[in-house]
């Protein structure tokens, strides 16, 4: 009677330790940003996008191949172990929970902006986005970050080391939930990298304006329009994940549409 006691104990015991192991490993994958699968978006849809591992694209070739011309994605440019770490949940509300951030509304010509404490952000806005939402009544938290109280965690970033002539990078950080995106827009070349969840890319060359509604979300353009389009029409497309980073070119059009809770930031060249 003593041996069984003493080997359930000796169980239970290993079954908390595996718990407590799975949990902390999740919180590694996800950051605690961890979205409701009921509520994350499971379709990636197809890549079409060219997708290398950055030690076999040098500097000369992506220059040569890429920079003025189509996008690529690149896995392994560069290990953001660190920024990442500092990217979680609980890290960045400790941080910044009661610093105000600028919230804006996700339509294509015009924004709304919204100041609230990040905290409040996190705790109230950061959600699921309905279908049926339209982008001049969504808020959304990318870019318009106050360099100076982002500094800290900017310094730990290591941005692509794959730069064009006579350009620097300005940081844009933003963090968003399931469904969530910005609709088509263009502006000049940059990079973006996913650091927790996914973030599915549409893009189209400069001379192809593609067909939507300035006030409609992308998740609406991808549910009622991306169906229907002919194949002349496709865009280039892909999903990208941590560890990949994405390049677009001087005045493509690019929509995005967070899969998951999602943790990004863009380096814009200019």
């Amino acid at each position: 009677m003593e041996l069984n006691r003493s080997v359930s104990a000796t169980c239970s015991r290993f079954l908390l330790l595996c718990v407590s192991v799975l949990k902390v490993e999740q919180l590694s994958a996800d950051g605690g940003w961890s979205s409701d699968p009921d509520f994350s978006l499971q379709d990636e849809g197809l890549c079409n996008i060219d997708v290398l591992d950055s030690s076999s694209l040098s500097h000369q070739q992506f220059m040569d191949r890429y920079a003025y011309s189509r996008p690529v994605i690149l896995r392994g440019l560069t290990d953001n172990t660190r920024f990442r770490s500092s990217c979680s949940k609980s890290t960045l509300l400790e941080e910044y929970g009661e610093r105000r951030v600028r919230l804006s509304t996700a339509n294509t010509y015009s924004y709304r902006k919204v100041d609230i404490p990040f905290r409040e952000y996190v705790d109230v806005l950061l959600r699921p986005q309905s279908a049926d939402a339209l982008g001049s009544d969504t808020l959304y938290f990318f870019g318009d970050n106050n360099f100076t109280e982002w500094q800290s965690l900017f310094e730990q970033y290591e941005s692509p080391p794959y730069v064009l002539p006579r350009t620097s990078g300005a940081y844009s950080f933003g963090i968003a939930g399931p469904g969530t995106g910005v609709p088509f827009h263009w502006h000049g070349p940059g990079y973006s990298e996913v650091i927790y969840g996914r973030k599915r890319w549409f893009l189209y060359p400069p001379d192809q304006e593609p067909h939507f509604h300035p006030n409609r979300t992308t998740l609406s353009w991808v549910l009622k329009t991306y169906p229907n389009l002919p194949e002349s029409e496709a865009p280039l497309e892909c999903t990208i994940r941590p560890g990949e980073v994405l390049y677009f070119p001087d005045r493509w059009w690019h929509a995005t549409l967070n899969l998951d809770t999602s943790v990004f930031i863009s380096t814009f060249l200019g």
